[in-house]
């Protein structure tokens, strides 16, 4: 039998490295998994899941905690009316604020697509359009929720893409048969040149929820002959009518979605011209259109008028003199005594409500305040909420630290009165 010595060298090489390192001792367990410690002085902290509030419109100026301690049942009311009815100058713009603010929403808001539907239905109802945009392009879910779908398609058909509001009714999984679907399905269908289809959805659509400005201007869009009549400006989708039979749009009075859609410069602020105020409140309206503290003199003056003996400046004094207090919780004795005599009327809001108003505001918590503000607001209309609730609301902005927006609403109050 033939030596092999170069193969018999390797096996008793290797032998000797297999006994070396079994004498070796063994790595410890967690060496390959060891977790590398942070720099020193550095903070590790997970980042919350965005929410219905999270994506900012715009900037506002408002803080990150805008909604520490708000309530998601008071949200959850709110919006929905923001986002269906009329509001004073003041309130709208206290709706845009706070709505357009980019912060964590209320405990428990999650990833709610029906509040971040009427969140920017709201936006979009008060006349801030790009801030509805801007956190719409951020939304994920848009076939899911009808609330959140209806947004969509109405801030598309306001920065006049009708295609894409096309899309939207095109792709939604649920809701499709609601009134507006119906209805923007056959404007969908009437672009498309789908004249037989969108004279059958627009048929289901009256038949619905006879609607007669939507009918002639529909009728005339899909038929292409007729007098459509006036153009008309209450929607997205009536502008988008009236925009496609080539209408005069100058000549309708446009929601404050469309006036705002239509104007380059957005939402205006609201202004209040203090020099049209009764001579004998003007003291007070100057003060606060100058944005200086409600001094003693001033609320004093407001309180001789309030004593006057004509009954129209009596009562006018009265008023303003309530609302020069809200803003001056600092009262002597003899102030305050004089204050309690003032015979202005209680408000329409609820005790409840009252009551959990005054209590955010205490503990300053200023989404909750604004929140319980407009609600009351949204349930008094375009006129604004009765002297006694604005005097509330007055106060009640002025300790949470929106202080802008409690003079706003003092100086909506004073250009009311007559």
């Amino acid at each position: 039998m033939s030596r092999r010595p170069g193969l018999l060298a390797l096996l008793l090489l290797a032998g000797s490295v297999t006994r070396a390192r079994a004498q070796e001792p063994p790595a410890p367990p967690s060496a390959a998994v060891a977790p590398v410690a942070p720099p020193t002085g550095v903070q590790v902290s997970s980042l919350a899941a965005p929410d219905a509030f999270s994506t900012p419109g715009r900037e506002t100026g408002l803080p990150k905690d805008l909604w520490r301690g708000a309530s998601l049942k008071t949200a959850k009311t709110v919006l929905p009316l923001l986002a269906a009815r009329p509001l004073s100058p003041a309130a709208a713009d206290l709706a845009r604020r706070v709505l357009a603010t980019g912060a964590p929403g209320p405990d428990g808001a999650g990833e709610d697509l029906a509040l971040l539907g009427a969140r920017a239905s709201a936006l979009l109802a008060q006349g801030d359009p790009k801030a509805a945009a801007a956190i719409l392009a951020r939304a994920s879910g848009i076939d899911r929720s009808p609330e959140l779908a209806h947004a969509a398609a109405e801030s598309a058909l306001l920065a006049g893409d009708d295609a894409r509001a096309c899309a939207v009714a095109g792709g939604l999984s649920s809701g499709r048969d609601e009134i507006y679907w119906l209805r923007l399905r056959a404007y969908c269908q009437a672009l498309a040149g789908q004249g037989p289809q969108a004279q059958l959805t627009f048929d289901l659509a009256q038949a619905q929820a006879k609607d007669a400005i939507f009918g002639r201007l529909m009728a005339a869009k899909i038929s292409g002959v007729g007098d459509p009549g006036p153009a008309s400006l209450r929607s997205g989708l009536d502008a988008a009518l009236s925009r496609s039979l080539g209408l005069d749009l100058s000549a309708a009075k446009p929601s404050p979605a469309v006036a705002a859609a239509l104007s380059p410069d957005g939402p205006a602020l609201p202004v209040f011209d203090a020099t049209t105020a009764p001579a004998d409140i003007s003291l007070l309206a100057e003060s606060l259109s100058g944005g200086e503290p409600v001094r003693d003199a001033v609320a004093l003056a407001m309180l001789e008028t309030a004593n006057s003996t004509d009954p129209k400046a009596r009562a006018r004094g009265q008023a303003a003199a309530a609302l020069a207090f809200a803003l001056s919780p600092d009262l002597t004795t003899d102030v305050r005594g004089q204050l309690a005599a003032l015979s202005v009327p209680e408000g329409k809001s609820p005790v409840g409500r009252d009551l959990a108003l005054d209590a955010a505001a205490e503990r300053k918590l200023k989404g909750e305040t604004a929140l319980l503000a407009l609600w009351t607001c949204a349930e008094a209309g375009a006129t604004g909420p009765a002297m006694g609730d604005r005097v509330r609301i007055v106060r009640a902005l002025h300790a949470a630290g929106l202080e802008a927006e409690a003079r706003a609403f003092a100086l909506e109050g004073l250009a009311g009165l007559k």
